[in-house]
């Protein structure tokens, strides 16, 4: 029955409970940065800096993550159950591994990373003392990546947004302690809220343990930290180092426009910030139902549905175009009360309100990436977003960004406008790259390598 579930899923049962997850998600970092510009526009500043660092970490365990949805997805599709579980199990251990090892070095190393921005000294002071205390709860998130990741492509896209729910309650009473002194207790700024992170993605990791052993009757052994399938291991970094290639070049692509910004002033630091907080809620909806695409391909891929993977990703994003463009739309047009829930400083206001209308530029684009790039990954077209990702990301975001930012003067509003065109010049290559279908190459030569050693 469970079988018959999974293969009739739709993309709208798969992706309203991930839009609600990455609502609650994003809505925890968004309300961090709200209270926070409240407190301390150079406080949102440095731990809007040490969050982009931070995310350089999270992405080596969306390697295995990404990898483990994608095959997992492709033994479901095949029917392949045995082997599915066996595979959740190899990349609940691997992430283990480098959720241990990547915590001590942010811990270690942490301060000297901070220092390759060109930041104020307040600004560094905030910063720092957030990657402190946060720099423990990454052993904690790579473990909730995978778990998440493995009750996705069982069907189960429920239960993760239930523990996204729990976790915006805790944090939501912890933020409010921490900036505003609640219940008569000391305001303790971003030292609370940081601890207030770890607790609360240390009670999400409990909980999806539990979740993934009564949902999926899936338990963890200690000998499975030690003896990983080799197999396994080479097909997760197969398909998921490809994958998370993108995201890496990306993210290190923002670390280096940070870089850039920072020369501008702390006022254009924490206005990137709170603008890069309102992009994320516009392209929200393009993220999760690009999810659950990603997902629905996995499946038809494995099952040899070629022709209905085609069609699924093209509807999606029609959907995901719309959608972003109305969100960034309606942001642009408010202006002022959009930038005033975050600051009240009219410097920060003035730099960052004309910006409003190149998000509304880049936004349609992104979401045809979205959807697109993460499509052609489950469907075996690894190697393609990486390529053309780090072409564009480089030569567009950055340089073309350093050039209207820098030296034609237009400071934060060139950078976005770069971004838009890096995005759009992407976008039109995803396109023209899902239309050639070059999963059915792949597949069709994977199938004739069996046919010959049987």
């Amino acid at each position: 029955m469970h079988t018959n579930k999974l293969r009739e899923q739709s993309l709208y049962s798969i992706s309203w409970p991930l839009f609600i997850e990455l609502s609650l998600h994003m809505g925890m970092g968004l309300l961090a940065t709200l209270m926070l510009g409240h407190y301390s526009d150079l406080a949102a500043a440095g731990v809007g800096v040490a969050n982009q660092l931070m995310n350089i970490f999270i992405l080596v365990f969306n390697v295995t993550a990404i990898g483990a949805m994608i095959l997992i997805g492709h033994r479901i599709g095949a029917g392949e159950y045995k082997q599915a579980r066996q595979l959740a199990r190899s990349a609940l251990s691997l992430n283990f591994w480098f959720g241990l090892i990547l915590s001590i070095l942010m811990l270690v190393f942490g301060d000297y990373l901070l220092t390759l921005f060109d930041v104020s000294d307040q600004v560094f002071t905030y910063a720092s003392l957030f990657l402190r205390i946060v720099g423990l709860s990454l052993f904690l998130e790579s473990l909730s990546l995978v778990l998440g990741a493995i009750l996705r492509s069982h069907g189960r896209t429920k239960e993760p947004m239930y523990v996204s729910l729990l976790m915006n309650l805790i944090s939501t009473i912890g933020y409010c302690i921490s900036i505003f002194g609640i219940f008569n207790l000391p305001v303790t700024g971003v030292v609370g809220v940081s601890w207030t992170i770890v607790i609360a993605r240390a009670i999400a990791v409990a909980a999806l343990f539990y979740i993934v052993a009564k949902e999926l009757a899936l338990r963890f052994k200690w000998a499975d930290l030690i003896h990983i399938d080799r197999l396994d291991m080479k097909q997760l970094f197969e398909i998921g180092i490809p994958s998370a290639g993108e995201n890496l070049s990306y993210h290190f692509s923002q670390l280096m426009v940070t870089g850039i910004v920072a020369t501008f002033g702390d006022a254009s630091l924490a206005a990137r910030v709170y603008l890069t907080n309102i992009t994320m809620l516009c392209y929200l909806f393009s993220v999760a139902v690009g999810e659950g695409t990603q997902l629905l391909v996995a499946r038809y891929i494995g099952a040899g549905h070629f022709s209905m993977a085609l069609k699924r990703g093209l509807k999606t994003v029609r959907i995901a175009v719309f959608a972003s463009t109305a969100v960034s739309l309606s942001f642009a047009l408010i202006g002022d009360p959009v930038i005033q829930l975050f600051s009240s400083d009219g410097t920060i206001l003035a730099i960052a309100i004309p910006v409003l209308w190149a998000i509304a530029f880049v936004e349609p684009g992104r979401a045809v990436n979205i959807v697109l790039m993460s499509s052609l990954k489950s469907a075996g077209d690894v190697r393609f977003p990486v390529i053309i990702g780090i072409f564009s990301m480089w030569l567009f975001t950055v340089g073309f960004g350093y050039v209207l930012g820098v030296t034609f003067g237009l400071g934060l509003l060139g950078i976005w406008i770069a971004q838009g065109v890096d995005e759009w010049f992407r976008a039109i290559f995803a396109v023209k790259r899902w239309l050639s279908r070059p999963w059915e190459r792949k597949f069709a030569h994977k199938l004739q390598q069996e046919v010959k050693v049987s």
